[in-house]
């Protein structure tokens, strides 16, 4: 059985490891297990190998040629596990799947409902949350930015250089990003997480923050520890919502390993 993770996140790393340390499991139902992998990062992709991936293609997949891949690789199962924000990559998976009549499985990360909590700001977009950032941010403060390199540049058509500060992936690309859209070093904190509550709370502190911007990403993405830290501090947050893929409404979607293991494993008892 060959299976493609379309991968890129925390969540792959870990459905990676749990198929490679399950192999022999797998097998015993279906003769042969051979992991594929798809990231569009090179970090991806050495986190995708490390984890136990048999192959790691490293580039943007469209649909069109996701289809190739499936019917080049006799793919059987497609496990869906980008990132909750990566509509698109979603959308050209369920495209493919239906295209090649294959087994589709979404693994999507468990939402968190902060509906209760004071001080959040919601926003559709990167573009509204700046919006939004701008209007309550106070004087000589900064905005946080907490959502991924690639959404800097839709916050900066209202906040202003100067008062923004990023924190991304310590690795050239994002780095070379932020130099290309004008972002001072200065601006710039190049760290790994997911981090602490008491971390977050220093970087805020030690940056200015009067606001944050992030994603409703889960937990696995740490937005949770990123929203506790500032409004312990009395810090104003904009949590951009999820996208709404319609989709994944007749698809399979699975929230956990456990989930996901048994779902496995009755397909490929299905297939013996």
């Amino acid at each position: 059985m060959n299976i493609l993770v379309m991968a890129g996140t925390k969540d792959a790393v870990n459905i990676i490891k749990m198929l490679s340390k399950s192999e022999n499991e797998y097998s015993h139902h279906n003769n042969s297990l051979n992991i594929l992998a798809t990231t569009t990062t090179p970090y991806g992709a050495d986190l995708a190998k490390n984890a136990g991936a048999s192959e790691v293609i490293s580039q943007p997949m469209p649909q069109e040629e996701l289809e190739d891949l499936i019917e080049k690789r006799d793919i059987g199962i497609l496990i869906d596990a980008t990132h909750p924000f990566a509509a698109k990559a979603t959308e050209n998976a369920i495209g493919a799947k239906n295209k090649c009549s294959i087994k589709y499985i979404r693994y999507e990360r468990p939402s968190i409902d902060f509906s209760s909590a004071k001080g959040i700001h919601r926003a559709i977009s990167f573009e509204e949350a700046g919006k939004i950032a701008c209007k309550i941010l106070k004087k000589n403060k900064n905005v946080l930015h907490l959502a991924g390199v690639s959404t800097i540049k839709q916050v900066l058509k209202y906040v202003p250089r100067e008062h923004l500060v990023v924190r991304i992936l310590p690795n050239t690309t994002s780095i070379k990003k932020c130099d290309k859209i004008g972002l001072l070093g200065s601006n710039i904190i190049a760290m790994q997480g997911v981090f602490s509550i008491e971390l977050n709370q220093a970087i805020m502190n030690e940056y200015d923050a009067g606001v944050i911007i992030s994603k409703e990403s889960g937990k696995t993405g740490g937005v949770l520890e990123k929203v506790d830290a500032a409004l312990k501090l009395g810090l104003d947050v904009v949590l951009v919502i999820r996208p709404e893929i319609k989709e994944l409404n007749n698809e399979i979607v699975v929230n956990n390993l456990k989930e996901l293991d048994k779902l496995l494993k009755s397909i490929f008892i299905q297939n013996k």
